[in-house]
């Protein structure tokens, strides 16, 4: 996937597009409204933006297209057949798809909006630094954790495309939920509080929102060790759903074509 640098840099761009539509659209909110006592500020909202868009590439929302190519083919028999453990193989095989997808546009992504939008006079606009250190730290160890969280993610599209034998309609139903739920569309500590436990505690959370509270300092200290426990938590369980879901699957195998 590292080769594809063409897909990389057309994905760049419009990402680039999304996210300066999504930060005039929260410049236009927060200059329009009351936000005393705000959970984010503009700053950190924009911020926000940029990470999400250098991240979508992180977003479960398609299952592994080698996967799918290969439920078509019939050629999913070969990894049935084979003297490894099939959810093993497609796991480490999906979670190095996502993370060659993501690094190219993640570094283009903080080239523009941290370096090149400050030197351009546009550091209102810009990407900012996390808010300590620690925050740092604690930030590039979410997102390890975020990429194995989403390929476990990725794991239960896989099984359902080879259960289903086509994984249109799956992916498609994916996409919204994967997209809301994790906080790329807008951060989830900006919508109801009444709503806040139950959208810090479901899976989806784990793959944006947690690790950008993470960076702002949101979450710090105890609560950041919560955050990471969560992500931790959910990796566990979705990794030993799909293990199971997996062996059901592949047990019951259908090749197309005989």
């Amino acid at each position: 996937m590292l080769q594809y640098r063409t897909a990389a840099l057309a994905g760049f761009v419009t990402q680039c597009w999304w996210g300066g539509i999504k930060v005039m659209v929260l410049a236009a909110f927060y200059g329009g409204a009351s936000v005393a006592g705000a959970p984010m500020s503009l700053a950190q909202a924009i911020t926000y933006s940029w990470l999400a868009q250098g991240l979508l590439a992180l977003l479960p929302w398609l299952g592994d297209p080698e996967v799918a190519q290969a439920v078509r083919t019939g050629a999913v028999a070969y990894d049935r057949l084979r003297p490894v453990d099939a959810y093993a193989l497609w796991f480490v095989r999906s979670a190095g798809w996502i993370a060659a997808r993501v690094l190219p546009r993640l570094v283009l992504m903080a080239a523009f909006a941290a370096v090149a939008l400050p030197l351009a006079g546009l550091g209102d606009w810009a990407w900012q630094p996390p808010s300590s250190v620690a925050a740092g730290v604690a930030f590039l160890a979410s997102s390890v954790l975020a990429l194995l969280l989403s390929t476990s993610m990725v794991m239960l599209l896989n099984i359902a495309t080879a259960a289903a034998l086509n994984e249109r309609g799956i992916n498609a139903l994916a996409g919204p939920v994967v997209i809301v739920f994790s906080g790329n569309l807008l951060p989830l500590v900006l919508l109801p509080d009444a709503w806040q436990t139950a959208l810090l505690l479901q899976p989806f959370a784990g793959v944006v929102d947690i690790p950008a509270r993470l960076y702002f300092g949101l979450m710090s200290g105890p609560q950041a060790l919560v955050g990471l426990g969560l992500q931790c938590f959910w990796i566990v369980v979705l990794v030993g759903f799909g293990h199971v879901a997996m062996g059901r699957t592949m047990r019951k195998l259908e090749v197309q074509g005989g």
